[in-house]
C-alpha cells in the first residue's frame, strides 16, 4: 500500500542546510501497521510530512497502491490517505463547531449525504450527536482527538498517518484512543503508519517498527523483537533502555551514534 524508496528531505541551503531524512526506504502492506520510533529530531515526523506532501522539500520515490506521488497534493490521494496530528488542541479550528469541522472535508471533496456521514462519523468514534454543535473548547482532550480521528475517517480513506496521536493525552485516555484506532483498523482494513516516541504504544499497535537515528533507519524489527529486547543495533538497545525508568548512571553511560 505504501512504498517509499530513497526518500531524502532537506531544509535550507548552504551552511544552514539540514538533511532531516536520508535515504529512507520501506514498504507497508495493505492492512499492516508500521511504526516509526526514535528520539526527538530523528526525522520520523518529517517522513510523515513528506508522504502527506505537507512538505515538498523531498526527493526519492513515494508510491501509494503502486501509483507514484507527485510533490503537489491532489484531491484523489488526499481522500485515500488522511493524517491524525499530535495535538488535539491545535488541530481543530477553535471557532468552528464540531459539525463545521466534519462538514468541511465533505464539502471540499463534494461528497453526498453529508449530514448522515457526520452522524455516522461521530458514532464510529464513540461520541453522541449532542457533540455536533459544540466548540472544541467545550470538550475534553480525548474527545477532541476522537473528533480529529472522525474527521480523518469521514472521507473513507485507506491509509491513516498517525503522528503521535496520544502523546498529549492522559495515560487512561491514551489507552481508549489506541483501542479505538485498533478497532477501526480491524473493521475497515486500514493501513497505518504511526510515529511515536513511546515504544510501548508502538509495540501495542504495530507489527513492524523502524528505528530512526539522525534521519536514517538504524534498523527495522518486529514488535516481538521489540518486546523481547533483542535488537541488532547498539542504538536500538540504548533506546530501549532509555524508555524504561530514568536512571542517572545509565544515562551517563549513553553514547552518541553517527
Amino acid at each position: 500500500m505504501i512504498d517509499v524508496s530513497e526518500l531524502n528531505v532537506t531544509f535550507g541551503q548552504g551552511r544552514s542546510e539540514l538533511r532531516a531524512v536520508q535515504d529512507v526506504s520501506f514498504r507497508i502492506e495493505a492492512g499492516e501497521s508500521f511504526g516509526l520510533v526514535g528520539e526527538s529530531g530523528s526525522g520520523k515526523s518529517t517522513v510523515l510530512r513528506a508522504i502527506s506532501r505537507l512538505t515538498q522539500d523531498w526527493t526519492g520515490s513515494i508510491k501509494i497502491a503502486g501509483a507514484e506521488l507527485e510533490h503537489r497534493r491532489d484531491r484523489k490521494t488526499t481522500r485515500r490517505m488522511q493524517m491524525v496530528f499530535q495535538d488535539p488542541y491545535g488541530s481543530l479550528h477553535p471557532r468552528h463547531t464540531i459539525n463545521d469541522i466534519l462538514m468541511e472535508p465533505l464539502e471540499i471533496h463534494r461528497m453526498d449525504r453529508r449530514e448522515a456521514r457526520v452522524l455516522t462519523a461521530l458514532e464510529d468514534v464513540g461520541l453522541g450527536i449532542e457533540m455536533r454543535f459544540r466548540y472544541p473548547y467545550q470538550i475534553s482532550g480525548g474527545q477532541r482527538q476522537r473528533i480529529a480521528i472522525a474527521r480523518a475517517l469521514i472521507l473513507e480513506p485507506e491509509i491513516l498517518l498517525l503522528d503521535e496521536p496520544t502523546s498529549a493525552l492522559d495515560v487512561s485516555v491514551q489507552a481508549e484512543i489506541l483501542n479505538l484506532l485498533k478497532r477501526i483498523q480491524r473493521e475497515r482494513g486500514l493501513t497505518y503508519l504511526m510515529v511515536s516516541h513511546d515504544l510501548a504504544v508502538v509495540a501495542h499497535m504495530c507489527e513492524r517498527v523502524a528505528v530512526m537515528n539522525r534521519g536514517r533507519f538504524a534498523e527495522v524489527l518486529t514488535t516481538e523483537q521489540l518486546r523481547s529486547g533483542t535488537p541488532k543495533q547498539d542504538y536500538t538497545r540504548q533506546l530501549l533502555t532509555a524508555s524504561g525508568r530514568y536512571d542517572r548512571d545509565v544515562a551517563k553511560s549513553f553514547v552518541s551514534f553517527d
